[in-house]
């Protein structure tokens, strides 16, 4: 993915570091602050270019974007991921289709400004959010299309309006009470309003700000918001510089700055560790859990996160067409041998696209597809499957353990007699192009709320398979909409279970592989916490030395 792969490895990461060091000069002068400046290891900082969450929809996006945008309500990562106060210090409902929320008092945004109810509604308002509606639409590669949207244009990128659908598919308005209260209006009831507004999606933004940009992707590159640290500098494929803003609502941020540097191979993230060159190394696999904790100064912390490894089907592939295909195809997986054998047992086989945490929500008899390699083959003769290739485009290891994972998907699939491909691919965009090409791909999906339409939204019409051609199913969007919409937790469960079954059984979508576990190397004289997310917590709350 990086541009710059002419250059090794050491090179690149030395010139990242030297930039970030030469933003800093101030540090050097400022004898006073005695807080330490911190350096992590990442193996992409960004798959779009960009740090708007509006428009940078992807695990890496959420490991960074907690530091200096919030919504108005957040998640305990950190605990039990209930709702927890963020920048409304209250909320209370005033029916099932409006949420009237309470602005904290004295926030201030990175540019000095002060928070204020029409900030809010202009974060979600068509400038910022919606677009005027003229606008294109997402092209073949779904929310992965420019890497340059938005140059010259204050208009949102089509790709911003797809994934503002996709978190608010009701949404009517923010509305202003007074200076220290909105309310978001819903065309639609909705149960889930509050969760929705701690998706990354729904940060708040300074109107001062993005006014004053000069265009979209300007603003997008250095967006401006209330997190305890500010974007510095941002060089895409190469480093991210965040300073704090002591001016925070919740007190002084523990470091003077971060430094995401992106340092795509493992081994050189651990090794870097090691040296003392990085205070952390992110995305470890488990094979490297041994090899950091035979360290006396290092070690790994781990946690298991709402995210789940999937492989994704595109049904418009001429072999992929017919349904019992896909299914043999999620049949022919042993899930607990990757769990087994790449994970060190460390994550699991989940129940479908579903979470613990889901609670009453959960439809507890659901399993992820068997390993039955029998029934496979089954499917295959019914089919009439003779051998025809289907092509799987796949990253190296933009995911944890992602080639090794697919080696082992590839060689089940050869066993049950299906030939599958592997097709090495640089980037997102080549993955999701439409050129009659696709087959299968990898993917993950994480639920960024406790309610299991914050994941199954990514399989309706707003989702990225819709989006980019890949699937589609009309009694599936009819299932979400009831999902969506409906205040019976009875009929909520129905439908949920009703797009379980298409998506994961009758005209597969998708299937499951693993939960995520999120590995990673630090300092031992760091207190920090992995959080039940890709986000890095660096607040004050999550920090001592």
């Amino acid at each position: 993915m990086p541009e710059n792969r002419n250059l090794p490895l050491s090179r690149r990461a030395a010139a990242g570091l030297a930039l970030a060091s030469f933003a800093l000069p101030r540090f050097a002068i400022a004898q006073a602050d005695q807080r330490p400046t911190i350096t992590v290891a990442v193996q992409a900082i960004s798959t779009s270019n960009t740090l708007e969450p509006l428009r940078e929809q992807s695990n890496v996006m959420t490991r960074v974007v907690s530091s200096f945008l919030e919504p108005l309500i957040d998640l305990d990562w950190l605990g039990d991921l209930s709702a927890r106060p963020t920048l409304a210090k209250s909320w209370r409902r005033i029916d099932d289709r409006t949420l009237e929320l309470t602005l904290r008092d004295g926030v201030r945004f990175h540019d000095g400004s002060l928070l204020t109810a029409e900030d809010v509604a202009f974060s979600f308002g068509p400038e910022h959010m919606w677009g005027s509606g003229g606008g294109a639409t997402p092209g073949p590669g779904g929310m992965f299309t420019s890497m340059t949207a938005g140059t010259g244009t204050k208009e949102p990128p089509a790709e911003v309006v797809a994934i503002a659908r996709l978190a608010f598919p009701g949404f009517d308005r923010m509305e202003v009470v007074d200076i220290s209260t909105v309310r978001l209006v819903n065309r639609t009831p909705d149960v889930t309003l509050e969760g929705r507004l701690a998706r990354p999606a729904a940060s708040v933004i300074s109107r001062r700000a993005f006014e004053a940009a000069p265009d979209w992707l300007s603003w997008a590159r250095q967006p401006v918001g209330t997190g305890p640290y500010r974007v510095a500098e941002y060089r895409a494929d190469s480093h991210l510089l965040l300073e704090a803003h002591d001016a925070h609502w919740a007190g002084r941020p523990p470091l003077r700055a971060i430094r995401f540097v992106q340092v795509p191979e493992v081994a050189a993230r651990v090794a870097g560790l090691r040296t003392g060159e990085y205070d952390f190394a992110c995305d470890l696999p488990p094979d490297q859990i041994t090899v950091v904790n035979a360290s006396p100064r290092h070690h790994v912390a781990s946690r298991a996160i709402a995210n789940h490894r999937v492989t994704a089907f595109d049904k418009t592939h001429p072999t992929l067409r017919d349904p019992r295909i896909r299914r043999a195809l999620t049949h022919a997986i042993d899930r607990q041998a990757i769990v087994d054998g790449l994970w060190s047992g460390t994550s699991g086989v989940p129940k479908g696209m579903q979470f613990d945490f889901f609670g009453p929500m959960l439809v507890p008899d659901w399993d992820a597809p068997r390993f039955d390699l029998a029934e496979a083959r089954r499917l295959l003769r019914e089919a009439g499957y003779a051998g025809a290739p289907i092509p799987y485009r796949l990253l190296n290891n933009y995911y944890t353990n992602q080639t090794a994972t697919a080696q082992v998907l590839v060689e089940g699939w050869r066993q049950a007699g299906l030939n599958v491909r592997i097709e090495m691919k640089e980037n997102w965009s080549q993955i999701l192009l439409a050129d009659g090409g696709r087959g299968l791909r990898d993917n993950s999906n994480t639920a960024f709320f406790n309610d299991p339409v914050g994941a199954m939204a990514a399989f309706g019409p707003s989702g990225q398979q819709w989006a980019s051609g890949e699937w589609r199913n009309d009694e599936a969007a009819a299932a979400l909409e009831a999902l969506q919409s409906s205040t019976d937790t009875d009929r909520r469960r129905a439908a949920l279970r009703r797009m379980l079954e298409i998506c994961e059984r009758e005209d597969p979508a998708y299937t499951v592989l693993h939960q995520t576990v999120n590995l990673t190397g630090k300092r031992r004289d760091i207190g920090w916490r992995a959080s039940g997310s890709f986000a890095m917590d660096f607040t004050a709350r999550n920090w001592s030395v």
